[in-house]
């Protein structure tokens, strides 16, 4: 399965996509708001992501231009048990540098969401970002999310305190 738009394409992962995956995760600029992550990291990742798509048919997608190049990882996964906003799904994105402002995670991220709001019961899903991550933050603007300050939260699964601020994309927002 594969969801193309314009000029995208969101595809599941393939064991040749580790390379330019690990790239990605080991780039400071691209983990900005994370810490930067080794290969060993970055395959946990991706094993997460494939188990993900197999157990559940849709993920955090690889996302490229139709032309193959790769651009980074754009979909919905579940909420990670005992975070504080599980159970739920969260819908995600990080991309390659050079991949930054070209409107691809707004295109990726829309196809993901129609797509998976269409093929499950799932009503809502989550997106969450640091207060200073204007990027993320603009990103769902532009995705029309909705600002749930209610459903902020403070998170210590990093070293210290993070905070989420976050949105929702409900499914009647989405439709296929």
């Amino acid at each position: 399965m594969q969801i193309e738009t314009e000029r995208v394409r969101l595809r599941p992962w393939r064991p040749g996509d580790l390379d330019a995956f690990a790239a990605m995760l080991a780039d400071p600029e691209v983990m900005v708001d994370m810490p930067v992550a080794s290969r060993d990291d970055a395959e946990r990742k991706l094993q997460r992501y494939i188990g993900a798509y197999d157990r559940l048919g849709f993920c955090r997608w690889a996302l490229e231009r139709k032309d193959g190049v790769f651009l980074g990882y754009v979909g919905v996964m579940p909420v990670f048990p005992g975070h504080p906003r599980d159970p739920g799904f969260e819908i995600g994105w990080r991309l390659t540098r050079a991949a930054w402002g070209h409107g691809y995670v707004t295109e990726g991220a829309i196809a993901a969401l129609r797509d998976m709001f269409s093929r499950t019961q799932v009503t809502e899903v989550l997106s969450y970002t640091a207060p200073d991550n204007q990027r993320s933050q603009a990103v769902m603007v532009r995705l029309g999310l909705e600002r749930a300050p209610d459903l902020d939260f403070v998170s210590s699964e990093l070293e210290g305190a993070w905070t989420g601020w976050v949105w929702r994309a409900r499914r009647e927002m989405f439709p296929a």
